[in-house]
Order: C-alpha cells, then sequence, then structure tokens
C-alpha cells in the first residue's frame, strides 16, 4: 500500500476529515473530529491505527511488523510499520476497525 491508496481509502468512509493538526509532516484522518488513522505524509514508513486492547495486543504478538502505538495510548494505538509484510487487505481491515471503533465511541447524535 502507498500513500495515495492509505489516503483514498481513509476517506472512502462516512464523516472523514483529513487534517495537519500536529505539523505539516503529519496527516490525521479523523471522523467528526476524532483520530482514527495517522501517517508521516512524506516517509509513509509507518500508520497508526487505533484497536481493541485485546486485540492490539494479539496483533503485535502475531505481526513483527505491529508495534505499539508510536507517540499514542500504547493500550488502544498500534502503530504498523509498511514494509509490505502485511497484505493490503489486511491493513485495510484494520483501518475499517479503527474507524468503527473511534465512531462507535462517538456521541449518538453524532454517529
Amino acid at each position: 500500500m502507498d500513500i495515495e491508496s492509505f489516503r483514498q481509502y481513509c476517506l472512502s468512509f462516512s464523516d472523514v476529515t483529513e487534517e495537519f493538526p500536529f505539523g505539516p509532516e503529519t496527516l490525521v484522518f479523523k471522523v467528526k473530529g476524532k483520530m482514527f488513522a495517522l501517517t508521516d505524509v512524506d516517509l509513509f514508513e509507518s500508520i497508526n491505527l487505533k484497536a481493541d486492547p485485546d486485540e492490539a495486543i494479539e496483533l503485535r504478538e502475531r505481526y513483527p511488523a505491529v508495534q505499539p502505538g508510536y507517540h499514542m495510548n500504547k493500550k488502544h494505538w498500534n502503530t504498523i510499520i509498511m514494509d509490505n509484510s502485511i497484505p493490503d487487505r489486511v491493513i485495510k481491515e484494520w483501518i475499517d476497525i479503527s474507524y468503527k471503533l473511534v465512531r462507535s465511541s462517538l456521541p449518538k447524535s453524532q454517529r
């Protein structure tokens, strides 16, 4: 997966915006103002995605390219190294999960 494929997939969800709240190099995707994915727009070496806490640990144990979320709450976020060791379809599944977790945490009136 390249940066443009990642970007287009994240933007395909309902109510998603892309922003640069942490500076010009960190691309953040939000649903209704809440982050669900981010990456370094220049390097695209890794992405951060939200995960269920129990599943986050399981993914870290199963995939060497999945690590605790860099600069994030390590209980809820994973950093995925974009080294092509994980198929795009799996990464898309994890993006789906991240989006759904964040969206489901929104107040009912915003879902």
